[in-house]
């Protein structure tokens, strides 16, 4: 099998002033030929001319920027050559990492060595073929070239061209016919035969026994159908080993990792069966050790574990929770179930780690580690793990020479000097089973005071959990009694300002007002909020800045008698919306106020005579408003009328 392998020293695709150069390396039957340096257009010339089995990227970002780039290239290969990607398809993973499961080690800083890595690792099996294509091929057979008008002879000359084409699509049909192919065929005829011939074959583009062409008068192109997305399969068909952990219960949590400890699945549910189980887990791959987080297996985890012949893993002893965490901290999982599942299968990778790494040093680079892992905790030797991968006989077994058979002792001293070491052991013996019920009873004594000092701890920390509880309610109801003392000063004052009011109503000679401290809504709000606005009130603002429409047809809508507006003048835009509404507008200067805060009060002699002033002028107003109405009727029915009269003639 050829294999070249591909990596980029310099440029880009994406590049239009620096196309990339490529470092390529040929490998052929597990060997590495030669390493080269070609450019993208020596590259594709060399592909066609060698057509190597497979074509091997670490990115296939390298060859194309898009996916139309893709497709190009892809439909450039010759119809043997696959692309492989030997970084994986849709999840991928770092180069150093595929290579480290063959025992391959290089400089990644080195585009030469990493060209070389590609090509090696793709011939041992390993990546995903990138496929753009379906399994049909489209066949066009048309003009290379256009009759044109032409003079007296573009008859024949049309006629020549077009029986060309016909001619051509006859041999492709026979062809096909002869590769035993089906297809389909669309015919568009013309002056002498055929402009152009379309065959769709139900086959893929390497089993079509035709290729692109092109002559004087006719062209075939040949092209495999686009799929909507780009598709990676596995270039080897055998399954990964996996180091599975699974939780049983109501909620089963299954987690696995394959024999570099990287996470492959991790997953939780309440409906799943044991079939549901064994079913996912055939598809994440092949479980070589079933490992549960409690000392005894439990009976399910064992039944899964018979189904797939793996190896049993439990630990010495029953993980505890901080282990678990501390075995999972570097994964994330959402529930307890799929942590214990993880902590199992992480445990029995990490009480193997020692293994795997003794095998990989005495493992030659090019060989499948997980492979050699798997037999050898299956309980095959090593040596003949590697002689039956590398094809060579293991090597053989030294026979030692049989010792001579001792002769039986039937001396009397023998025997009374085995009497005499049987009788010491036995003694010494019974003076270690007597050091074991002393160290037996001291360690249930440290376990009693191991008890009493966990419930003394439990004790010290239920009261801590208890004052805790009980400081933040004492908190809570201290925020609780602020706020109402804070609302009752608010109340207290409030209060102390509507006495104040209600003093000055029950005087004859003085009318109580309220200062708005703005005519806005905000001010109406405040003013709400702290004395209260009725019926009958007299408002004292002392700017109208910023006054708004709004504010004053609602304080008209709640009743209020007037307004005290102080300044030289007040807006006139006010002045009418107030005497729209029928709100008084009483000026400062002829009132008087006098302001204490927030209430003052005023003469009623005075605020009488200023309303009835007001009243009087509104009188005025309205009457102006009025003449102006039906002076506005009366131009409006003049102009009608003169209006018919010029239609009328």
């Amino acid at each position: 099998m050829k294999v070249f392998g591909i990596d980029i020293i310099k440029g880009s695709v994406r590049s239009r002033t620096r196309r990339p150069v490529y470092a390529l390396a040929r490998v052929e039957d597990g060997e590495v030929f030669d390493v080269e340096e070609v450019t993208g257009f020596r590259l594709q010339r060399l592909l066609a001319a060698e057509e190597p089995d497979i074509l091997a990227v670490d990115s296939i970002q390298e060859i194309a920027a898009d996916r139309s780039e893709l497709y190009a290239f892809l439909q450039s290969l010759p119809p043997s050559t696959k692309l492989v990607q030997v970084t994986g398809g849709e999840r991928t993973e770092s180069l150093p990492k595929v290579a480290a499961r063959y025992n391959i080690s290089f400089n990644k800083f080195d585009p030469y060595a990493e060209a070389r890595t590609t090509a090696r690792v793709a011939a041992l099996g390993a990546g995903v073929e990138v496929i753009a294509f379906e399994n049909t091929t489209d066949i066009v057979v048309s003009r290379h070239r256009s009759p044109g008008r032409g003079g007296w002879s573009q008859n024949r000359y049309a006629r020549k061209i077009h029986g060309g084409v016909m001619q051509k699509a006859r041999e492709i049909e026979g062809r096909l016919r002869g590769a035993g192919l089906d297809y389909e065929k669309k015919e568009t005829k013309a002056f002498g035969g055929f402009s152009r011939v379309a065959f769709r074959v139900k086959a893929p583009r390497e089993m079509v026994p035709v290729h692109s062409s092109r002559g004087a008068d006719v062209q075939v192109r040949v092209a495999g159908r686009e799929l909507d997305r780009i598709r990676f399969e596995p270039l080897s068909s055998r399954p990964r080993y996996l180091i599975v952990g699974l939780d049983p219960g109501t909620t089963t949590g299954i987690a696995a990792v394959d024999l570099d400890g990287n996470l492959v699945l991790l997953s939780s549910s309440r409906q799943m069966t044991m079939s549901d189980i064994i079913e996912e887990l055939y598809r994440a791959g092949k479980p070589l050790i079933i490992a549960s987080d409690v000392r005894e297996m439990p009976y399910s985890v064992e039944k899964i574990r018979r189904a797939f012949n793996a190896i049993p893993y439990t630990p010495k002893q029953s993980l505890s929770v901080e282990t678990k965490y501390a075995l999972t901290a570097p994964f994330s999982y959402t529930n307890d179930h799929e942590r214990d599942s993880l902590s199992a299968a992480l445990d029995a990778y990490r009480s193997l780690q020692n293994k795997f790494r003794n095998i990989a040093k005495r493992v030659k680079p090019g060989v499948d580690l997980d492979e050699v892992r798997a037999r050898v905790l299956r309980g095959q030797p090593l040596d003949t793990v590697l002689a039956d991968l590398q094809g060579t006989p293991p090597p053989p077994k030294e026979v030692e020479p049989a010792a001579p058979a001792p002769e039986r002792p039937v001396e009397d001293e023998r025997v009374m000097a085995l009497d005499g070491m049987v009788k010491r052991l036995r003694s010494y013996v019974q003076e270690l089973q007597e050091d074991l019920r002393e160290r037996d009873r001291e360690v249930e004594r440290l376990r009693q005071g191991l008890r009493r000092a966990r419930s003394a701890t439990e004790r010290k920390i239920q009261r801590d959990a208890e004052l805790a509880t009980k400081d933040a309610t004492i908190e809570s109801l201290r925020e609780q009694l602020r706020g109402e003392r804070r609302r009752s000063r608010k109340l207290k004052k409030r209060l102390e300002r509507m006495q104040t009011v209600a003093k000055i109503e029950v005087s004859e000679d003085y009318t109580p007002l309220k200062v708005l401290d703005s005519l806005t809504r905000e001010g109406v709000r405040g003013l709400q909020e702290g004395i209260g606005i009725s019926a009958g009130d007299i408002l004292y603002i002392p700017q109208a800045h910023g006054w708004g429409r709004g504010v004053v047809k609602d304080l008209a809508g709640t009743g209020v008698r007037a307004l005290v507006i102080d300044g030289e003048r007040p807006d006139p835009h006010l002045v009418r919306v107030a005497r729209e509404v029928d709100l008084p507008l009483l000026p400062a200067d002829t009132v008087g106020p006098e302001i204490r805060g927030r209430t003052g009060a005023a003469k009623t002699g005075v605020v009488e005579k200023a309303i009835r002033e007001w009243e009087e002028e509104q009188k005025e107003f309205l009457r102006e408003q009025e003449a102006e109405r039906v002076e506005y009727l009366f131009k409006e029915y003049r102009s009608e009328r003169e209006k018919e009269v010029r239609r009328g003639g």
